[in-house]
């Protein structure tokens, strides 16, 4: 990532994700910063409103955001993306590496006051792992044969091998502990988490108002009243709502808005990110099923001028891994610099000397960036005789159309994760519950990813994952562009927050307003 930000993580990723014994701790990870006095109200602006409030199927990020304030997971990333306890307590892995048992901490509620234990474990991770529910995260529990609650405060997963990536996809919202009486119907009306917060009131297109949760199981409980999502379309309205005094937090993409935001009452941290930038292309569909047609469009980009244009500079160039011990190499790839001579000998094996036509969705809302990439890249591959088509469409209908694999191509901001397991095996293998929006596999990447998940050695991850980078950018199966930065936007009278590279907001539990 830029400017070596992430150099102390990659020492320690293998750490946190090898299927080693955890010790107990009384809570999640706190902020250092200064405390303010409990109470008072936050309000966040964000750009658009939650397309669901079901976490085993929010993609989108607005309401992860949303999502990950309401309910808890097994495990937890704390600010260094380290895995640490989350509602368990501590684990212990078998020598073999094929059972995973979980210690669940103990007096733990609902926001509805019913107790949680075991059976909703068990009840959570069987039901994300049944096809039917269609849970986005189901190929992350792949390596789970069964799940067992001996008692009320342990939980026994039966493996089919060893899985080093399991305890970090544990942490993910998407494997959200929801109560074994739920449905999705219901919490979609009313979430029902374990999280430092509960829902208070949603005015649909408008807001969205989190209060405390009193009994929240954390060592340090939310020091604000509430937290009120409010819907701004456009991130220069935003900052003139915190010039006003109205709103006193933003996460912003937009790098400019960022500088203009910048002074006064209000103070940008800049972090960057795990998650990338990437024209999908779906393999499956017209044109793209020829890889040649693929390796034109990948040669005729020049993903700095991308990166230049929609974002300043602010970024880098990126391949498809951004995990900080797993990264890609980006001068690896065919074409690390623009070719368009390549590029027309590509069409031409294609036999489309004359050029091809590429459907092309870009959601706009969702993040800043979108649509002046989406204008370059139109641009630039116009020049190839490549010519995107391009339609911008609202965040929820570019969300449906993506999860429904409704495109050709789709400009489109991805969220990393520590380990590549969790951010591409859903995707690229033939089994992947996303493989139909990932548009590719082969039988190759099953065998690699497979590895991947047995293989607890840092050093032979590593190789393993660069080979599933070389291949994914070998057969164009997307054309990764680059990874940016977010701009955390706070008022003078906000203490506690903590910007992460994943781009949780999780530590809106330990944020104050003075």
């Amino acid at each position: 990532m830029p400017r070596g930000s992430f150099s102390a993580i990659g020492a320690v990723a293998v750490l946190s994700i090898a299927l080693t014994s955890c010790s107990s701790s009384s809570g999640p990870a706190t902020s250092t910063g200064a405390a303010g006095k409990p109470g008072g109200n936050l309000v966040v602006g964000v750009t658009s409103d939650p397309d669901t409030l079901f976490p085993w199927k929010a993609t989108q990020f607005q309401a992860v955001n949303v999502l990950q304030a309401l309910y808890g997971t097994l495990t937890e990333f704390d600010k260094d993306l380290n895995v640490v306890p989350g509602l368990a307590e501590s684990w212990e892995t078998a020598e073999d590496g094929k059972k995973l048992t979980l210690k669940l901490r103990q007096g733990v509620t609902f926001a509805d006051g019913s107790a949680f234990d075991s059976k909703d474990v068990k009840a959570s991770l069987d039901k994300i792992m049944d096809e039917k529910t269609a849970a986005v995260a189901r190929a992350s529990l792949s390596s789970v044969k069964s799940v067992e609650a001996p008692d009320a405060s342990t939980v026994v997963l039966e493996l089919t091998g060893p899985d080093a990536a399991l305890p970090a996809n544990l942490a993910t919202v998407n494997m959200a502990m929801l109560s074994s009486d739920d449905t999705e119907e219901k919490l979609n009306a009313t979430p029902n988490g374990t999280g430092p917060f509960t829902m208070s009131k949603r005015v649909a297109s408008q807001s969205i108002t989190l209060a405390k949760n009193d009994k929240y199981w954390g060592s340090e409980k939310p020091k604000v009243g509430t937290v009120e999502f409010r819907v701004i379309p456009d991130e220069s309205s935003i900052v003139s709502a915190m010039q006003s005094g109205n709103v006193q937090l933003a996460v912003f993409n937009d790098p400019l808005v960022a500088q203009t935001a910048q002074g006064g009452t209000i103070n940008v941290a800049k972090t960057p990110q795990l998650n990338y930038h990437a024209l999908q292309l779906n393999a499956q569909k017209g044109d793209l099923k020829d890889v040649n047609v693929r390796l034109a469009i990948q040669c005729a980009v020049d993903r700095k001028q991308v990166l230049d244009t929609a974002a300043l500079g602010e970024g880098e160039v990126t391949g498809p891994i951004t995990a900080p011990a797993f990264k890609s190499d980006p001068n690896k790839r065919p074409c690390p610099t623009r070719d368009l001579a390549k590029a027309a000998e590509y069409l031409g094996k294609a036999g489309k000397s004359g050029g091809v036509t590429v459907k092309t969705i870009v959601s706009q809302g969702e993040y800043a960036t979108s649509v002046n990439e989406a204008q370059n890249l139109k641009a630039q591959l116009a020049e190839a005789k490549i010519n995107l088509e391009l339609e911008v469409l609202e965040s929820g209908a570019f969300v449906d159309r993506w999860v429904a694999a409704d495109f050709d191509a789709a400009v489109a901001l991805n969220g990393g994760r520590p380990d590549p397991d969790g951010s591409y095996g859903r995707y690229f293998t033939s089994k992947g519950n996303l493989n139909k929006v990932a548009g590719y596999s082969s039988p190759e990447l099953d065998e690699l990813f497979a590895q991947g998940k047995a293989t607890t050695d840092q050093a032979a991850r590593k190789a393993i994952y660069d080979k599933v980078g070389a291949e994914l950018e070998d057969n164009a199966a997307w054309i990764w562009l680059f990874a940016g930065y977010t701009y955390t936007a706070t008022t003078a009278n906000v203490q506690g927050f903590v910007p992460m590279a994943s781009g949780s907001l999780q530590y809106l539990r330990t944020t104050s307003v003075s």
